[in-house]
């Protein structure tokens, strides 16, 4: 008795030694409770949501691995030339771009492209059926429905504000009217053609009166746009934008099809919630 005793409490010691540190198990694979709140921070998520998200990724990943799925560093390479050319720039400009508009470095850049064409892989592993082009009248339909993404305006009044903090950026976000010396403000007429398209993106999704996320500025600061006004809104045509618009759809069937998949998977899986931030 005093054996079986000794060696339950020396396996609960070091079952729990571990386990401080993890959140999740997915298939005995471990989610640390490190992994939800970073996602928290970067998805702006709660808790629950974030550990959600957590493990579709980790469901994925297993997935993958089930099926021998990988992406080699050639592929990953080729996706982020194709990249930089669709958007008329040279890798290093392309990577600066993504570094200073969305914060993300090579290392992380190179980490979601792996984990996009691991997906693209994934449903051409699970789908059991080839996904035809989308029709004419799909297209039409699809155009109609999200004019906005195909609307832009020929340059952009705003009000730039510069801090060396991202905090204290947020707090004048927050309230506006205060003054603070910290930030420095900036009136300026912004073409849409003279800067990169990511930031013309998260500019045309910025609605009057409103201010764009914070940003990384470049020069170990941070930015925000206060947008003012948006100047000769240009639609372009449904002719022009057919293989933006074929890609769009396309890529909205393969994500129903890989959510409905993996929502059934998640049912019959073995996920132990240990405890959450």
């Amino acid at each position: 008795m005093r054996s079986l005793t000794l060696s339950t409490l020396l396996a609960t010691f070091l079952w729990s030694a571990p386990i401080g540190g993890v959140a999740v198990l997915v298939k005995n694979s471990p989610i640390t409770l490190y992994e939800v709140s970073q996602e928290m921070k970067q998805s702006g998520t709660n808790a629950t949501q974030s550990t959600d998200t957590l493990i579709r990724k980790k469901l994925e990943q297993l997935e993958a691995e089930e099926k021998k799925i990988t992406v080699t560093s050639t592929e990953i390479n080729e996706e982020l030339n194709r990249m930089a050319s669709q958007n008329n720039l040279t890798m290093e400009q392309f990577l600066n771009a993504m570094q200073n508009v969305r914060g993300l470095s090579e290392k992380d850049l190179k980490a979601k492209v792996e984990e996009t064409i691991k997906g693209q892989k994934l449903y051409s592993a699970i789908a059991f059926s080839k996904m035809g082009q989308p029709t004419a009248e799909e297209e039409a339909e699809y155009y109609q429905l999200h004019l906005d993404e195909f609307s832009r305006p020929e340059s952009f009044d705003v009000t730039t504000y510069f801090s060396a903090s991202q905090e204290t950026l947020a707090a004048q976000i927050s309230d506006p009217m205060r003054h603070m010396e910290a930030i420095q403000t900036k009136e300026e007429n912004i073409p849409f053609g003279k800067i990169n398209p990511q930031l013309a993106q998260i500019l045309n999704k910025t609605p009057n009166g409103s201010f764009s996320p914070i940003l990384p500025n470049g020069k170990n600061g941070f930015m925000s746009f206060y947008m003012r006004d948006k100047q000769n809104i240009i639609t372009e045509s449904l002719d022009s934008v057919r293989p933006q618009i074929a890609n769009a759809i396309i890529g909205d069937k393969r994500n129903q099809v890989l959510n409905d998949y993996f929502t059934k998977l998640r049912l019959s899986a073995d996920i132990k919630i240990l405890r959450l931030p």
